[in-house]
Order: structure tokens, then sequence, then C-alpha cells
């Protein structure tokens, strides 16, 4: 009867250990206003597409400020809290070019058939929230960060989803997601439903296996679009010299619907047919103290090239691409094989924290370029970049947390690959970001 009871209280304590290291994340809820954030992120961006073989340059230069006010939870069983996402931006000289999703442009054409961009535009919406132990439900206006619907940051403003996402931590280094949208704005638009977005439902899965090994899961179905699919996994360890190597695997698999009546990039065969993508990559990542080296392979397989949002709108994000080898291009094209050398130097060794340096090669080959009408013109075509980024992080001071950041690619690509994709371009991307924290 004693060892009963003694292994009854051993039960007993692990069972509270157990529950104090999984408290819920609404137990320890402070309140609506106490838990709450605000905070505004003043960004200058600069596009400067200068291309080549007598295409339009794209150039465009603005200012935004990029404002979210997140509330905290109620206490209790159950919390309840609300937010505001938006923006309001105005263009910085004449920016005749617009078509690189930086500026919206009005819908009435001019006399020779152009459009005039906006001079001051302001987009957003309001959100609710609520939570149960560590499930978090939140609708409304939304920034997504999913492989398989991700939204476009890369630009002066955020894409912008309308929906609901459930997000669970119930069980330890397991993350759970499942959601259905029904609105998407691209990060160039002013109507909240621009880009004509009927239904995404999307659910996937990550998990921790420890600290060495993690994977995850995606999913995504886009009505009368796309069925899309997506796996991660990817596990790192020390070497003996205090350095450490992590090897990825990534993927995707996407069919998509006949009633889509898709423009996709390569594709073989009439708008009739059924069209389907895999796409998959390897890479490995040496790091030793400021120095980091990826070696990455990346492969397209069936009868058309990878495609997320460029062609007619899929719905899908348009920086749904969590692949290695994607800087200005993705690499994406039909039956397409790339391979790239990537560097980055922490500026922080020597004495300049908050600066870093990356600069990559990417070469494509063996692509399978097509005519508008479907049919293939050339397997043999390829597609090269050079890509740099240099970005300061101010790292004290009443400017903390400010950053400059500048890069450019230099992209060509053969005779054949230049009307299926985005063709000859020197690209400079200047983005200047001041956050300022309200509360």
């Amino acid at each position: 009867m004693q060892n009963s009871k003694k292994l009854t209280l051993a039960v007993l304590i692990q069972a509270a250990l157990v529950s104090t290291a999984f408290a819920s994340e609404q137990s320890e809820s402070k309140g609506f206003v106490e838990d709450a954030e605000g905070s505004v992120l003043f960004r200058t961006g600069y596009l400067h597409r200068d291309k080549k073989n007598n295409v339009p340059n794209t150039n465009s230069f603005a200012q935004t400020a990029i404002v979210k006010l997140d509330s905290g939870f109620t206490q209790g069983t159950v919390g309840f809290g609300a937010g505001i996402i938006g923006d309001a931006s105005f263009k910085l000289g004449e920016n005749g070019h617009t078509g690189n999703d930086m500026i919206p442009v009005h819908p009435q054409n001019n006399a020779d058939g152009t459009k005039d961009a906006y001079d001051h535009w302001a987009r957003g919406g309001a959100y609710v929230k609520a939570r149960v132990s560590n499930t978090t439900a939140t609708y409304g206006t939304q920034v997504l960060d999913l492989p398989v619907l991700a939204s476009n940051t890369a630009r002066l403003v955020p894409e912008y989803y309308t929906g609901v996402l459930v997000q669970s931590n119930e069980i330890e280094n397991l993350n759970l997601i499942a959601g259905k949208f029904t609105e998407n704005q691209l990060s160039n638009q002013i109507n909240s439903d621009g880009a004509k977005l009927d239904r995404a439902v999307v659910w996937g899965a990550k998990y921790k296996f420890n600290d060495a090994v993690n994977a995850s899961y995606y999913g995504t179905d886009i009505k009368d679009r796309l069925d899309r699919h997506y796996v991660n996994a990817n596990y790192s360890y020390a070497l003996a010299d205090k350095s450490t190597l992590t090897h990825d695997f990534s993927g995707y698999h996407t069919k998509w619907d006949k009633e889509a009546n898709p423009y996709l990039y390569s594709q073989i065969g009439s708008p009739d047919d059924s069209f389907d993508n895999t796409i998959l990559a390897l890479s490995t990542t040496y790091n030793h103290g400021p120095h980091n080296v990826m070696l990455a392979y990346q492969q397209n397989f069936g009868n058309t090239g990878y495609d997320y949002g460029l062609g007619t709108g899929v719905g899908d994000g348009k920086q749904s691409i969590y692949m290695p080898n994607s800087y200005l291009s993705d690499f994406i094209g039909n039956d397409e094989k790339s391979a790239q050398l990537q560097y980055t130097f922490d500026f922080g060794a020597v004495n300049v924290p908050g600066l870093s340096w990356t600069s990559a090669f990417v070469y494509g080959w063996d692509i399978k370029a097509t005519n508008n009408a479907g049919t293939m013109i050339s397997d043999n075509e390829h597609e090269r970049e050079f890509f740099n980024q240099v970005k300061y992080t101010v790292q004290s001071g009443f400017a903390k947390d400010a950053s400059l950041r500048l890069r450019h690619s230099y992209y060509r690509a053969s005779d054949d690959y230049q009307s299926n994709y985005i063709g000859d371009t020197n690209e400079w991307r200047i983005w200047l970001d001041i956050p300022v924290k309200l509360f």
C-alpha cells in the first residue's frame, strides 16, 4: 500500500511538472490592453529594372507607412482580441513604369493605351481572433507566411488575404494549421479582391523531432485553379571545428484544374490539356563563424514550369516558392535543372555588427521553351543569374532596427527563353526600412 501511495504521488508530481512545462498560452494572457502591440514601418522603396532586347524598363520609387495594431487576448478560458493592418503610400517622381507590382494603376486607359499610376493610395483591413489553450483562430485581413499560400512581402507593401486561419500548438514541437481564404489583394492592387480569388483552403503541419531534425508538409486546394503540396525536411549537425553542416530537402507538386485555362511557363500542349509540375531541391550549407556557404541543386518535372501567380493569377501568393534557387529568377522552367553556389559573410566578425553581404550564382539548363500555342520550340534553353545583396541594420541608439538593403541581380537567358519568362534584365532594389514601436 505504501508503495502504491508513493507511485501515485510520483505520478501526480510528474503530471504537475508536465502541466507546468506545457502551460497554455491563453492561461498566461495579461489582457486585451496589457498585451497589445502597435508599430509603424516607414519604408522607402526603389525598384529599377533595366530590361534588354527592346523591352520597356519598369522602374518605381515610392514611400509607404505600414501600420499594425494588435491587441492582446482577454483573460479566461477563451480569449478574444482584434487588430488592424494596413498601409498608406505615395509615389516619388513620375513613376510611369508600373509593371513590377510596386504601384497600382487607374483602370482607365489613356489615348495611347497606357494607364496612369496612382499618386497616393491606402489599403488594409481588420481582423478578430480567439484563443483556447494553445490554439488560435484569426479571421479577417492577414499577411500569410505559408509555403503554399505566401503573401508577397518583397515589394513596397505586402500582399493581403482575407479569411480564417487556425493555428494549434497543443502538442509539444508540433504546429498544425488549417484555413480558408476568399479574397486576395496583390501588392499593387487597390481592390481587396483584385486577384479574384474564389476560395483557397490550406492545411499543414510542422514537427521538430529534435534540435537537429525538422520536417513539414503543407497543402492547398484553390478552387478552379490548382491543388498543391509542399514537403520539407532538414538536418543540421555540428562538426569538429565549431562549424555546422545543414542538409535541406524541399519540393512541390502542383496539378492545375482544367477550369483554370492557365497560361503557364513553357507549358506543352493546349489549354484543354491537364498540366502538372513537380519541383525538387537539395541543398547543403556549411557555416563557420561569419562564413556561410551553400550548394544547391533544383529540378523541375512535368509538362509545364512551376507557377505561383505570375501567369494568370492563380491565387497562391506571389511568394509561394520556398526553394533555394530563388532570387530575381526562381529557375522554374519546364524540365529545368539548376545549380547554385551562395556565399554570405557577417561583418560582425570584423567589428561591424549588423552588416552582411550575400553573393550567389545560379545556372539553369535543359529548359523546354514553347511558343504561345504550347508547342515546344527548343529543349535546350538556359538562364543564369548573378545576385548580390548588402544589408545593414542599426544595432543600437534612437534608430535601432532601422535597415538599408541594396540588392542587385544580373540576369540573362538564351534567345528562345526570352519571351517565355523574365527576359534579360539588370535589376536594383533599394529598401530603407525604419520601424517605429507605438506601444
